[in-house]
């Protein structure tokens, strides 16, 4: 039996060193994949991994190949500047090959638009440098990634606040980094199917939560929101309170959310820019299901 082909890649921002990237690579084999560096992957131009016909030329190099996985290296921002030059067919042509591009951040970018122009499933799941290039991995984050890139993967699990007992919802997996996900709104690259009656997840960093909710009255605002069976939000972290807040918390935020949508909006998901994440896959029919407190989103791993 062949090991499992992973090839590195980075489509947005710049690796600032070449020790994560070579950390990673030795974990990553040392788990019994096959792994490729890219031969871009360490490219520079100004705060990207390379100019955009380099990273372009990546993305489509990748999809070539048709590695077991396309593991990017990092998000950052660079994808957004692609979105009109993929050629999208390639890409879904790995996938329906068997490539399953793991990522996320501005990867959201990428996983969207294939949703948008080719159905094409992809993985919500770690970085490469971020989660397996440091001194230490999350061993949940590990596991998971590994049993999602096996096959076996067929649920996730976490706990949610109370209020929800007994909630079903079925609908396709879709969403990631909130900012990405806003700014696809209106665009070609908006997955207009998976938009409607999906399970939409959120995440986002360095974003404060007046910024978080403006992101979402937007999604509300423009119909997204009641759309969806269910939201499912993840961590929104590395944010500074200000002065002003005067007792404004992200907890006020999914408070006034509730508020004006009839949407269920779950919190707790273990996904975001935290060490400890899930991988899920992005384009896929899910059953969501709350026992008490305990929210289990299942699918069926055989498609994938």
């Amino acid at each position: 039996m062949t090991a499992t082909s992973l090839c590195l890649y980075t489509p947005a921002g710049v690796l600032k060193a070449a020790t994560p990237l070579r950390r990673a690579a030795r974990r990553l084999a040392g788990y019994g994949f096959d792994v490729q560096v890219d031969e871009a992957a360490l490219a520079r131009h100004q705060r990207f991994g390379g100019d955009d016909d380099t990273r372009l030329a990546a993305l489509h190099r990748v999809a070539a190949g048709a590695p077991d996985i396309a593991f990017a290296t990092r998000g950052g921002y660079g994808l957004t500047r692609l979105l009109d030059r993929i050629d999208w067919k390639r890409i879904a042509r790995s996938v329906e090959k068997g490539t399953r591009w793991v990522g996320q951040s501005d990867l959201t970018a990428l996983q969207l638009g294939l949703l948008a122009h080719a159905d094409g499933v992809t993985w919500a799941g770690p970085l490469a440098c971020d989660d397996f290039g440091g001194d230490a991995v999350d061993d949940i984050t590990e596991a998971c990634f590994r049993e999602a890139m096996s096959g076996e993967l067929e649920a996730i699990g976490f706990r949610t606040e109370a209020g929800f007992d007994g909630l079903q919802a079925r609908g396709t997996l879709w969403g990631g980094n909130l900012c990405l996900v806003t700014s696809l709104l209106g665009t070609s690259h908006w997955p207009r199917r998976a938009a409607r009656g999906g399970v939409l997840f959120l995440e986002d960093v360095n974003e404060h939560p007046y910024r978080i909710e403006r992101g979402l009255l937007q999604l509300h605002q423009a119909g997204v929101l009641d759309q969806q069976k269910a939201v499912v939000l993840g961590a929104f972290s590395a944010w500074r309170p200000s002065p002003l807040d005067r007792g404004y918390s992200l907890k006020t935020v999914v408070a006034h959310l509730r508020s004006v949508t009839k949407t269920p909006i779950l919190t707790g998901l273990p996904f975001g820019h935290v060490p400890t994440k899930v991988t899920m896959p992005v384009g896929t029919r899910v059953e969501l299901l709350v026992n008490g407190r305990d929210v289990l989103i299942g699918w069926d791993h055989a498609h994938h």
